[in-house]
């Protein structure tokens, strides 16, 4: 009858709708291709935030601990600026503050060079000493008035004459190391952190949506919504999905050995704790290191850019002041301020070290981490009570091994392997890049500023800072000065008396005029 056949074809229509989904295994399913549409979407949003969430600890170790050195960096200058500013006003008063300009552009070029400015440490660090050596020249010889000409000429004799003792060579190396290290560690805790954050916010491909979909939500359309996935092929679905991701790992974990080389140095002869925190010290010495050899600098000088022409009365009669000699007691290192963060260097290194090595492995771990959960699977100890894509059973198929290239023959995820993702393959590029500025940095190499020359900053195998190079504490053995004369072969034959001081030669000659005298 009509109405019967009607019925039959309602039929027919029904279980063909029910049987045109595409995803779920053709046998009965209470789900409709528009459902498994939703649920397609829902399993890609899941996917997306299950790898946001268990890459939390990845991206927030780099975000937090970037903050942190950040802020200890910044404020380490701050404070080596201040208070070399508070003691050489103290110390030097208004001959130091009318030549302040000097010691705040070094701390200025300092800072520079750590926000990423194009900085030549070397270069900069020689500007400061000759800049130095111009002022205190003119300090210490009042009675002469010096052009811009002669201070030029004055400059070039720095390297030659070194009247600030051996405090240049020596922080040059210091300063120019740390430097190079802090900076491109935090430039690495950067890549780390933009990389990490980019690579956690991932795309599925239709093909990885699809499987996901079967894999979580068609249990519930076989009306079996208590059987949660296997383990096993949970492994192989996510290894197709993220196969990209995968081979980011390798370069990852050449990232993170050269993070912790780096780190290693930060804790030991790059420590840019050591080096900032008495830099006003070391400054100070070195002038009173000038102090003492100024009259035998003053003759080379004379000697080598000509006689100056003498200033007018009321400037030669001033002499150099008192508050210039002033010494300053040796700096303790025990004494060591906590800085930015409330912390020393030290323990900041100890703890981004931990991190970090919890961190290798993790982009080819990032699929087991997941299948760990326990909202996505069954666990890796139930392989019988499980769904393994088909109806609850245990999964055969073998698992996957990392990589794009191994997920040619996926069971669970058509996977093409001839198109490599061009995001992942910039981020794995980024991480190349990163790591061989931190290889670099490890040596002691700015990969900016390479120089052949034997004080630079890239000279050395970058094994280690020896007693000569960074020593613990600076010792100055210096020599007092003849005066000046204006015969010039008298100074040059004083200066070379053995084992006499300009003071014992002094003591002789008034000796030799109380004499007459007394005649």
């Amino acid at each position: 009858p009509p109405k019967l056949r009607s019925h039959h074809v309602l039929l027919v229509l029904t279980h063909f709708y029910l049987y045109s989904n595409i995803i779920c295994p053709q046998e009965y399913t209470c789900c409709t291709s528009e459902m498994e549409d939703k649920l397609s979407q829902q399993s890609k949003l899941e996917f997306e935030n299950l790898v946001e969430e268990t890459s939390h600890f990845v991206r927030t170790t780099f975000v937090s601990r970037h903050k942190k050195f950040d802020e200890f960096f910044r404020e380490l200058l701050e404070n080596a600026e201040r208070s070399l500013n508070d003691m050489f006003v103290r110390t030097y008063g208004m001959l130091y503050m009318q030549n302040s300009e000097v010691f705040q552009d070094l701390f200025a070029e300092l800072k520079r060079y750590y926000t990423g400015g194009n900085v030549n440490l070397e270069e900069m660090l020689n500007d400061f000493w000759a800049r130095l050596l111009e002022r205190m020249f003119q300090l210490i010889n009042p009675q002469y008035h010096f052009s811009e000409d002669y201070l030029e000429c004055v400059s070039k004799y720095t390297d030659q004459l070194k009247p600030f003792g051996d405090v240049p060579r020596k922080l040059k190396v210091q300063v120019t190391r740390a430097f190079i290290a802090a900076r491109t560690f935090v430039q690495g805790l950067t890549v780390g952190r933009e990389v990490a954050n980019r690579v956690s916010k991932v795309s599925p491909t239709p093909g990885c949506i699809r499987a996901l979909m079967k894999m979580l939500y068609c249990p519930y359309c076989r009306g079996l919504p208590t059987v949660k996935p296997c383990n096993n092929y949970c492994l192989n679905v996510m290894k197709g999905c993220l196969a990209n991701q995968a081979d980011l790992d390798t370069e990852w974990n050449l990232f993170i050995d050269a993070m912790l080389l780096v780190a290693e140095r930060l804790e030991g002869p790059f420590n840019i704790e050591t080096v900032m925190d008495p830099i006003d010290v070391k400054i100070s010495e070195a002038i009173m290191n000038m102090q003492e050899n100024s009259m035998q600098v003053s003759a080379k000088v004379f000697q080598g850019c000509g006689q100056p022409k003498p200033a007018p009365a009321l400037r030669s009669s001033r002499s150099v002041p008192e508050n210039f000699n002033t010494r300053f007691r040796p700096y303790n290192p025990e004494e060591r301020p906590t800085t930015a963060a409330g912390t020393s260097l030290d323990r900041l290194v100890t703890d981004i070290k931990e991190k970090l090595k919890l961190s290798k492995k993790f982009w080819s771990t990032l699929p087991y981490t997941m299948c760990k959960d326990e909202r996505v699977t069954a666990g890796p100890s139930v392989e019988e009570d499980c769904w393994n894509g088909h109806t609850k059973a245990r999964y055969l198929p073998e698992i996957m091994n990392d990589g794009l290239t191994n997920q040619i023959n996926n069971p669970e995820v058509d996977v093409d392997i001839t198109r490599p993702d061009t995001f992942i393959r910039q981020q794995i590029m980024a991480l190349r890049v990163m790591t061989n500025k931190l290889k670099n940095a490890y040596n002691g190499n700015d990969v900016n500023f390479q120089d052949t020359s034997d004080e630079t900053s890239g000279s050395g195998s970058g094994s280690g800072c020896t007693d000569d190079i960074c020593p613990t504490e600076f010792d100055f053995v210096t020599t007092e000065a003849p005066p000046v004369d204006s015969d010039r072969r008298e100074v040059e034959a004083a200066a070379t008396l053995p084992g006499w001081s300009l003071k014992t030669l002094l003591l002789i000659f008034l000796s030799l005029v109380l004499q007459r005298q007394w005649r």
